[in-house]
């Protein structure tokens, strides 16, 4: 638990430094090579900047152990972090749409090849931290360096519009296309959408773990067939399995024989609570409550 939880931070911490970095060369770019796409792009992952910290600060209020006013622990603390990225996301896919009609209606700026360069190194930078948090959140089962794995993906998005955007403005250049020079805010819409795609998948995911809803009917099922593998298990009357940040809490109600001694009842606790917990290793608490049976 440690290692993963040091792999998560890591992964934030790496995000962090590199989205103050990519802002600062984007807006120096920006302004210097007077790239209105690139300053844009620039702005936009300033927010990334605000988005990192949240991510990074629910992370270590999340590991922090159970105590007298969360007896369930703090992992939701990621999933607030998460929600907050989404609520981040949301207004950047704003943004850049009033960006990009905004320019549709205006003349055209002149691009380089300079800062078509720039966008491609972002383009590619971005790309390699979303696949490392990706990777990173997926073993962790972290919500906040997931939440912000799609950070990263929604960067990938403008910076891909950025250097469509660049690049066909150049070659229409070259080309006498006209056209060509409203090639970036096309591209700076059609990303917005997808940036706004990407903030109701975490946001829709965020509200439903807030809302404690079940985990998949799949892994509810696989519980269920591991209660019944249990010897002194007469009847299943109720599982329930909630998502709590990175780990999973699991209600279970069976029946046993009603004659059984309080010993019998809880060893039989105990050993519903290590199968279903060797099973998953994201499951750290199973709460057990043990119904009389009685044969018909």
């Amino acid at each position: 638990m440690a290692d993963t939880h040091h792999s998560g931070l890591t992964a934030i911490w790496i995000s962090l430094i590199s989205n103050i970095l990519l802002t600062v060369m984007k807006v120096a770019a920006g302004l210097l090579l007077a790239s209105p796409v690139l300053l844009a792009d620039g702005v936009h992952n300033a927010g990334d900047i605000i988005a990192t910290v949240a991510a990074l600060t629910s992370s270590m209020v999340s590991k922090k152990p159970a105590d007298d006013d969360h007896p369930y622990g703090h992992g939701k603390a990621e999933v607030v972090a998460s929600a907050f990225v989404a609520v981040i996301l949301v207004i950047a896919a704003v943004w850049i749409c009033l960006q990009s009609v905004g320019a549709l209606f205006e003349p055209p700026g002149e691009e380089s090849w300079l800062a078509l360069g720039a966008a491609a190194l972002s383009l590619i930078w971005k790309q390699a931290l979303y696949m490392y948090t990706i990777r990173i959140g997926r073993a962790t089962s972290s919500k906040s360096v997931l939440a912000t794995a799609y950070d990263h993906l929604a960067d990938v998005y403008a910076s891909l519009a950025a250097v469509l955007g660049i690049g066909i403005a150049l070659v229409g250049d070259r080309f006498n296309w006209n056209w060509a020079a409203y090639g970036d805010p096309i591209a700076g819409i059609i990303v917005s959408l997808l940036v706004l795609k990407l903030a109701y998948e975490i946001g829709r995911d965020s509200v439903d773990i807030l809302m404690e809803r079940n985990v998949s009917v799949e892994k509810l099922a696989y519980y269920e067939a591991l209660i019944r593998t249990a010897e002194h298990v007469k009847r299943i009357d109720r599982v329930r399995a909630r998502e709590h940040g990175h780990y999973i809490i699991v209600d279970v109600r069976v029946g046993i024989p009603h004659d059984y001694s309080i010993q019998q009842g809880h060893d039989i606790s105990r050993q519903l609570k290590k199968l279903i917990m060797d099973y998953d290793p994201d499951v750290v608490e199973v709460m057990v409550h043990l119904n009389p049976w009685e044969s018909a």
